[in-house]
């Protein structure tokens, strides 16, 4: 099945997204969210790694045993940083034989250390690049492409990200993921304008669900996400980690519900490696 049929059915698609643990015990924990996760019957898994690709092996990895144990499609993140378009193909090629049958392009964020994108001599500058490349040379494989509801923190203007998007999506990709957000209202001046400008793949929310106040400010910090202060204060106001998990919960559920209720093609968790959260968001929900 291709990546956009996912969202296209009567149900709402549903995908979770991993991260490659350092070591073979965060390995086994993983797979045991997996499998908690499972039960949920999602569409598919995704896999990102480390920056300048640090962890592209421990990625294909963890997709492959995702696939054999849960017989379940795998979706593996894919940058332009620090590659050539040959190490880009050499990657791909690699995906397909391990069993990967999509991929989520994007550009990269700065290597640490680093506060500006840096083309590699040899390589790709932008998203839309990586996308043309894969939809030339890797036909069969699924595109998903990340999208802002608050505006990429390097985009000039929301037009100029918007006309970055529609790069991607013109490239050929097959689905839109958005980043985390937790204001419904950005998500939905998203889509009407995504609508506007012809766009007319998939629009599927990224969800995290908050568990830890100081953690999500962290988070919510390095990609611009605003938090609203009404959540924040009630975060505030107990500290007791069992309290704030609970909030987090409540508060994603609502946050789905609506999403739900308004009519989107599907939901994308990113879950952290970790099921507790995500499970106690969709138990109600799903």
């Amino acid at each position: 099945m291709g990546l956009g049929e996912f969202f296209k059915g009567d149900k709402p698609g549903l995908s979770f997204e991993l991260y490659p643990p350092k070591t073979d015990e965060g390995v086994d924990l993983l797979l045991n969210a997996v499998a908690e996760l499972i039960e949920f019957s999602p569409d598919f898994f995704t896999c990102t790694y480390g920056a300048g690709g640090s962890t592209r092996d421990r990625t294909l990895q963890i997709l492959s045993e995702v696939k054999s144990r849960f017989d379940i499609p795998v979706a593996s993140h894919l940058t332009c940083v620090g590659s050539t378009v040959e190490q880009l193909r050499e990657y791909l090629q690699t995906a397909i034989a391990q069993g990967t049958e999509h991929i989520v392009a994007l550009r990269g964020d700065p290597p640490k250390g680093q506060t500006e994108f840096h083309q590699t001599q040899g390589g790709l500058k932008y998203a839309n690049e990586l996308v043309s490349l894969i939809r030339s040379d890797f036909p069969e494989l699924g595109i998903a492409v990340a999208g802002y509801p608050e505006v990429h923190q390097e985009a000039p203007s929301a037009e100029v990200d918007l006309e970055n998007l529609k790069r991607k999506v013109d490239a050929g990709a097959d689905v839109i993921v958005t980043q985390l957000f937790y204001i419904n209202e950005d998500f939905f001046r998203f889509r009407d304008s995504c609508i506007a400008a012809g766009i007319r793949i998939p629009i599927v929310p990224g969800i995290l669900p908050v568990t830890n106040l100081s953690q999500i400010q962290r988070i919510a910090s390095l990609c611009k996400a605003k938090l609203p202060d009404s959540f924040v204060k009630r975060l505030g106001e107990n500290f007791d980690t069992n309290w704030q998990f609970s909030a987090g919960v409540e508060f994603a559920q609502l946050q789905v519900a609506e999403l739900l209720k308004s009519g989107i093609p599907g939901v994308h968790f990113y879950v952290l490696n970790k099921s507790q959260a995500t499970t106690e968001v969709l138990k109600d929900l799903w």
